[in-house]
């Protein structure tokens, strides 16, 4: 069953802190296909999750718009991919990042609409949605039996402190 689910962030720190969250929740491999507007937050999210995920502190978690694809180790391996320069879909082989997705790593992917066709079916998509007064709306949606349960997961866990909405 799909799972879909709104949470609203007021500053970059209750997203990063959203980020934070969910990295420490996850305990095995999964693609986030991160897509919003520039600002939006993405990066900002991607920060929290790399710390929930233990990336060590002395790596600084930037978006990887000119290299695509950073990778840093962490209780789970940590991929940030930004695809916002993508010219085409021919340049992802050089990447592997099909191999990447399928490995054993937590994948955050920016500007994931432009390599829609290529995810993975049970994939976590976060849109990001930015209003004129800089909230921040976050729409969760799972898309199979593994990213269902992380929703749920989170959502139990994630009843303090964030305004949340099913």
């Amino acid at each position: 069953m799909t799972q879909m689910r709104r949470l609203t962030s007021h500053t970059p720190n209750q997203t990063r802190e959203i980020g934070l969250r969910l990295g420490r929740l996850l305990a095995q491999p999964l693609v986030i296909a991160l897509n919003g507007e520039m600002g939006a937050g993405k990066t900002v999210f991607a920060q929290g999750l790399a710390r929930g995920l233990d990336v060590p502190e002395d790596y600084y978690i930037t978006s990887p718009t000119y290299t695509l694809v950073h990778e840093y180790p962490g209780r789970l391996p940590f991929v940030h991919a930004d695809f916002y320069r993508l010219a085409d879909l021919d340049d992802l082989d050089c990447l592997g990042i099909e191999d990447l997705m399928a490995g054993r790593a937590v994948i955050a992917i920016e500007w994931a609409q432009k390599i829609d066709g290529i995810l993975p079916s049970d994939c976590l998509t976060i849109d990001f949605r930015l209003s004129a007064d800089q909230v921040r709306r976050l729409i969760w949606r799972s898309n199979g039996p593994f990213s269902d349960d992380v929703v749920l997961a989170f959502w139990e866990q994630t009843q303090d402190g964030l305004s949340n909405e099913h």
